[in-house]
């Protein structure tokens, strides 16, 4: 059984989530091939020959995929994928762009954002927000699978894989890259960091989260969102942790006026530990913390920043 695991990278370094999803692959069985798909990215073809549990490493270096859009890098796959049981990619925006392309092309259903694998044709996957889990088997003869990396450990070093360079597929003629607005930050990526700290609507506004921006600094943490902070337009999109947004499962999560709907819950509620600060002590996020704090955000803010 043979299975084929997408590589998410940026041409320079791999992105974590591929390695979650390598073991996820390595519990469906031993014989892992990765792709690297773009261009002049012979530096995440080294790294990824030395990861743990990785047979062989298919490299399709081509100018197409200097900014591998899912429409090109989607025939690609397709193209691939019938020499595999299995094609497993990142749960994230990468494979949620990439892979349902490849199952239409296929004619066959994917399987999202698994958290556990029962068998080669039974997985585990979170529905309702979170608060239930589908046991869900399927019968195609490729299964396509998006990989949620917070389940899943990270694949360690000591592998020594193949390499072999395979020709790339044909681009996309009705779409092209235009560009991209990146917001830089020195602080932690966001769903890889091991402490975030995220506010919400009651944090007022956006030059209020200035007070999150200083115990985030004192903790070398990442900075996220609500959605309601998010659509209030206090913070940019890209901090929005949910279900609607990135999901995070850090070491500590604190959560300063956040009221805990639902669909915040879905995108944090595996964090290890969980602290709350609200002044409202009936809020729903006090039933997931770990720690709670009834206070006045503008005042305990402050305050713990100074403390540390």
């Amino acid at each position: 059984m043979s299975i084929l695991v997408i590589a998410e990278h940026d041409n320079a370094q791999l992105k974590g989530a591929t390695l979650n999803t390598v073991t996820a692959a390595g519990q469906l069985g031993d014989e892992i091939d990765l792709l690297v798909a773009g261009s002049n990215c012979a530096a995440v073809a080294e790294a990824a020959v030395q990861i743990a549990g990785i047979s062989k490493v298919l490299v399709a270096d081509d100018a197409v995929y200097e900014h591998p859009l899912a429409e090109g890098l989607s025939l690609l796959v397709t193209r691939l994928a019938e020499g595999y049981s299995h094609v497993l990619a990142p749960a994230t925006t990468f494979g949620k762009n990439v892979l349902p392309r490849v199952a239409a092309l296929l004619d066959v259903a994917q399987l999202s954002d698994i958290t556990a694998i029962e068998s080669a044709d039974t997985f585990v996957r979170p529905i309702y927000a979170g608060n239930a889990l589908a046991t869900v088997q399927s019968s195609d003869r490729i299964k396509l699978i998006t990989v949620r990396g917070t389940a899943f450990d990270a694949a360690g070093e000591g592998g020594s894989a193949t390499l072999e360079n395979i020709p790339a597929g044909e681009g996309y003629g009705q779409s092209s890259y235009v560009g991209a607005e990146l917001t830089k930050s020195e602080r932690p990526e966001l769903t890889s960091a091991k402490i975030v700290v995220s506010g919400g609507r009651g944090m007022g506004s956006g030059e209020n989260f200035k007070l999150i921006e200083a115990v985030a600094d004192k903790l070398n943490a990442a900075i996220g969102a609500s959605r309601a902070a998010v659509d209030a337009g206090y913070v940019p999109n890209d901090y929005q942790v949910g279900q609607t947004g990135k999901i995070v499962a850090p070491e500590l999560y604190i959560a300063v006026g956040i009221s805990g709907a639902i669909q915040h819950l879905a995108g944090m509620k595996e964090s290890k530990v969980i602290v709350a600060i609200n002044k409202d002590e009936e809020a729903p996020i006090f039933q997931v913390a770990d720690y709670g704090l009834v206070a006045d955000l503008f005042q305990a803010l402050p305050e713990l920043e100074q403390a540390l």
